[in-house]
């Protein structure tokens, strides 16, 4: 509510406390010549006072529950944001790992092939039959199996 912002909270406890005591001056100034034609004015101000006031001790009260619900919400998100900075980390780690063994495992096999065509380079060079080695065809199903961990 948009008053409960603007007004401190005392104007509300007043406000209730006001209509209790018009309520209650009301029914005693009734004994009073000169002011009992007042009488029914100051209790119908006074209980208007009084709803008022208790209407607004009402959302004050509500207005401090949501509070402290937020409060936890904002709790909970803070705790959640730091284990998830913690399993972004891992993640994050997890990749680079899984990069680098992918380079590494790349590497390996570019050496494989590159040692053993040194040995059927011979065999192209004087004109022998083209032939793929067993070899490469290893090599090509080591390279396209799923890499090990």
């Amino acid at each position: 509510m948009f008053i409960l912002s603007i007004l401190p909270d005392w104007v509300f406890h007043t406000i209730c406390l006001a209509g209790v005591l018009g309520i209650i001056a009301g029914f005693l100034l009734a004994f009073i010549p000169v002011v009992n034609k007042y009488k029914l004015p100051i209790q119908v101000i006074s209980l208007l006072m009084f709803a008022f006031g208790l209407y607004m001790e009402g959302a004050m009260s509500n207005e401090q529950v949501w509070q402290l619900r937020v409060k936890e919400v904002e709790t909970k998100l803070a705790k959640a944001e730091a284990e998830s900075a913690k399993e972004n980390t891992k993640i994050v780690t997890k990749i680079i790992t899984q990069k680098e063994y992918i380079k590494t495992r790349g590497r390996d096999i570019v050496q494989y092939v590159d040692k053993e065509i040194v040995k059927y380079d011979s065999k192209f060079a004087t004109g022998g039959v083209c032939e793929i080695p067993k070899e490469f065809i290893k090599a090509h199903n080591d390279a396209a199996q799923e890499p090990k961990k």
